[in-house]
C-alpha cells in the first residue's frame, strides 16, 4: 500500500505546474431589453473581441448576429462574422475552407446533364440510356 501510495505522490510532483495568470477583462457590456432583443460585447487583455446582438425569432427561437475576433501565432487578427436563426448557423471567414471551383469540364458535364434532364433524358447506373 505504502508503494502505491508513494507512486503516486511521484506522479503528482512530477506533473508539470500549469499556473497561468488570469487574463483580464477590458470590456463588458451587456444590454436585455427584457423583450428577447439584447446585446453584448467583450473585449479581453489577450485581444478576444467578442460582439454579439440578438432578437427574437420564430416559435420561440433567438436569432442572433455577431463578430469575434482572436490573435493568431503570428500577430494577425482572425475575425468571424457568425448569424444564427430559424435557417441554423452560419459563419463567415476567409480563414474557413470552402471548396475549389469545379474545373471547366466537369462543369460543363452538368450542364449537359441539366439540359437532358430537362428534356426528359434518364441513364441507368451503368451509364445506359433509359428512353429514347
Amino acid at each position: 500500500m505504502f508503494v502505491l501510495l508513494a507512486c503516486l505522490f511521484a506522479v503528482a510532483a512530477a506533473a508539470p505546474q500549469l499556473e497561468q495568470e488570469p487574463i483580464g477583462i477590458l470590456l463588458d457590456e451587456r444590454t436585455d431589453s427584457g423583450d428577447g432583443n439584447f446585446a453584448y460585447n467583450f473585449e479581453t487583455e489577450n485581444g478576444i473581441v467578442m460582439e454579439v446582438s440578438g432578437t427574437p425569432g420564430a416559435e420561440g427561437a433567438t436569432n442572433m448576429q455577431g463578430v469575434y475576433r482572436f490573435p493568431l501565432p503570428d500577430g494577425s487578427i482572425a475575425e468571424v462574422r457568425f448569424f444564427a436563426d430559424e435557417g441554423g448557423y452560419r459563419a463567415e471567414s476567409p480563414l474557413i475552407p470552402t471548396p475549389h471551383p469545379l474545373p471547366a469540364h466537369a462543369q460543363e458535364q452538368i450542364r449537359i446533364a441539366e439540359e437532358q434532364r430537362a428534356q426528359g433524358i434518364t441513364f441507368d447506373n451503368q451509364g445506359r440510356r433509359l428512353n429514347r
